[in-house]
């Protein structure tokens, strides 16, 4: 159950990764206008906007990665629940103002990994 617990940690870890290239360095190109389902000169006006939001991403995925790497297994768990969380409830906020897929993009797989994860321990 460990192993499969840490696999969707990865899987999330690896999603944020994807997430932070889009919004940071895609955003004005032809993969990021499509991801967002936006037209050239919205994604013009909201590039730094974008770069902001990617860069936290980056965090998250940094954060999981951590958590996959810690020789403490006490503080691994940890720190899985902490960011773990911290992309389900950026999951549902973006849900609720921003798009209703993000609950499945980014929500949905945080809690599922935060279930294994608990079930694991």
């Amino acid at each position: 159950m460990k192993t499969l617990a840490d696999l969707l940690v990865a899987l999330v870890a690896l999603q944020h990764v994807y997430i932070m290239v889009l919004e940071m360095f895609l955003w004005t190109r032809p993969a990021g206008l499509k991801a967002f389902a936006m037209k050239p000169a919205q994604a013009e006006a909201t590039k730094v906007l974008a770069a902001n939001q990617g860069l936290y991403n980056g965090f998250l995925a940094l954060g999981l990665f951590w958590s996959l790497v810690h020789p403490s297994a006490d503080f691994a768990f940890q720190l899985k629940l902490f960011f773990l969380g911290c992309v389900f409830v950026a999951g549902l906020y973006g849900g609720v103002t921003a798009s209703k897929r993000i609950l499945y993009i980014q929500a949905l797989p945080a809690v599922l990994a935060l279930i294994l994860v608990l079930l694991a321990d």
